[in-house]
């Protein structure tokens, strides 16, 4: 029987385009909401060129203002844009802002819409550039406090002698990276260096067609290959809308939304054999009931609930009110203030 102990959320971030402040805002307020209900986590989606939050450090920076408990998750930011160093710098002010409550996922790989950003990111060729697992190494030794130059090596600033390293330096967070995996090998590189694993909706066809037999064989590897010096996280990912506080006319549109995502599900996509989950859209309790028996959910205790693209505020309340009140407790979950006391 599966039992969840820990429930988060990621959502997309969107905006109108001739208002991104109002769906910024509504973001903000979402991720407070999520904290109110007891959800253990708030992640938010990097895109680039949409619609939606294209910086998830600096998002993340304000919801340290708003929140005070939950943790603040990336999900996932595309490494290959970025500069480690740089970055870091980004993440551990954050980090140092929440008080420990960051949690940066990463991809690696060639990123998204390279071909129309590529010239104005990197200097040359961007076929040139190294978009392999090497960037997240460099990102992590950063944050893991790694001393640049020699032991005689200081740096002068106002009032200060000291020996130089990435800065602001929050020595908690190098344990608390993620890799967004969807193969075994991926999997199994980020156990060897310690991130912990987010695997959502998305997996590659290696050994099997079945999409949470696939899953599972990742989730194994990464358990088997676990190499940190902490205690390992899975965080699995599933589309999730309970239309039971909908209205008539919502839960039509929800109907829709899962039809209209149905067909890839049916079995591997592109020359990458790509599966599909199918998105959990119904009454809680057959939802609950598809959890119980998805074999990948029965290995893990951590659920991260994936917000469909373009709903809106009320939508997203609706189903994260209801994930919490009506599909957690037949999983086994409870809000996080009722744990402590238990």
């Amino acid at each position: 029987m599966t039992t969840i102990r820990s429930l988060a959320f990621l959502t997309p971030g969107n905006f109108p385009d001739d208002d991104p402040y109002a769906g910024l805002e509504a973001t903000l307020a979402l991720f407070a909401y999520g904290e109110q209900l007891g959800y253990r986590g708030a992640w938010i989606r990097q895109r680039h060129l949409e619609h939606g939050v294209s910086s998830a450090a600096t998002f993340l920076a304000a919801a340290t203002q708003r929140t005070t408990t939950i943790e603040l998750g990336t999900a996932v930011i595309p490494i290959g844009y970025e500069s480690p160093f740089r970055l870091g710098e980004d993440l551990a002010t954050v980090d140092v802002l929440s008080r420990g409550r960051l949690q940066a996922g990463f991809s690696a790989g060639t990123p998204p819409h390279v071909d129309l950003l590529g010239a104005k990111v990197f200097d040359g060729d961007w076929r040139d550039v190294d978009f392999s697992h090497a960037r997240i190494e460099r990102l992590a030794e950063g944050l893991s406090g790694t001393y640049l130059g020699d032991e005689d090596t200081v740096i002068h600033s106002p009032g200060n002698v000291q020996r130089p390293r990435l800065q602001p330096h929050s020595p908690g967070l190098v344990q608390r990276l993620w890799y967004g995996a969807g193969s075994r090998r991926s999997s199994v590189w980020a156990a060897e260096r310690g991130l912990h694993l987010l695997s959502g909706n998305i997996v590659g066809s290696e050994e099997s067609d079945d999409f949470a037999t696939a899953q599972r064989a990742n989730i194994a590897a990464f358990r088997a290959g676990w190499a940190g010096a902490h205690a390992p996280r899975v965080a699995l990912g599933r589309v999730i809308v309970p239309t039971d506080g909908a209205d008539r006319a919502t839960r039509e549109r929800y109907r829709e939304y899962a039809r209209s995502r149905h067909e890839r599900t049916l079995g591997p996509q592109g020359p990458r054999r790509t599966l599909f989950a199918p998105d959990l859209v119904g009454p809680a309790a057959e939802i609950a009931e598809r959890l119980h028996v998805d074999a990948a959910v029965g290995e893990v205790d951590e659920l991260r609930l994936e917000l469909p693209y373009e709903f809106t505020l009320e939508d997203y309340e609706q189903i994260l009110h209801d994930t919490v009140n009506l599909v957690g407790p037949l999983l086994g979950w409870q809000p996080a203030g009722l744990v402590a006391t238990a």
